[in-house]
């Protein structure tokens, strides 16, 4: 009874608010709404549709996110679910929440800071290494632990660190 009466209430925000305890698997620290990547949530009667863009064709966490956010849904009592992948447009950095990027420094990983689309730019661009703060950092590889960064090493500390490469 009480999860009809919760059924009867729902918005689309407090669908969005089950969101934000969804996290991002490869990036424990990230909700999928500092990530950016929810794109839409509809609903209709007792359907729900969740429109999600993955940060990168191929990336293997989406699938892993789709299952967290049909099990989020079915624990709230929701059984008519549907979960759309919506390339288009494709996800960007920009999407993410200035509290995902602050989240992702304090991990320490570097959040994007402008646009680095090739390995000549990569090498250009100053990243300010998560641990120490400074700009005297260099690219190791245009692929870092994921597809999504790159990994850079700095060096006044010496340390490596990735950096989450914007697009």
């Amino acid at each position: 009874m009480i999860m009809e009466k919760l059924k009867e209430n729902i918005t689309t925000d407090s669908i969005w608010n089950l969101m934000e305890d969804i996290y991002d698997p490869e990036i424990p620290v990230l909700s999928i709404i500092d990530l950016g990547i929810i794109r839409d949530v509809q609903i209709d009667n007792d359907n729900i549709e969740v429109f999600i863009t993955p940060t990168y064709s191929g990336c293997p966490a989406m699938d892993v996110i789709s299952l967290n956010i049909r099990m989020s849904l079915l624990q709230n009592g929701f059984t008519n679910i549907k979960i759309t992948q919506q390339l288009s447009p494709a996800w960007t950095t920009d999407w993410m929440t200035p509290q995902g990027k602050e989240k992702l420094k304090a991990y320490g990983i570097a959040p994007p800071v402008e646009k680095s689309f090739d390995q000549k730019y990569l090498e250009e661009l100053k990243v300010e290494c998560p641990l120490c703060h400074s700009k005297n950092t260099k690219v190791i590889s245009q692929f870092g632990s994921t597809a999504c960064k790159a990994l850079y090493q700095c060096n006044d500390c010496l340390e490596p660190f990735d950096y989450f490469k914007c697009h």
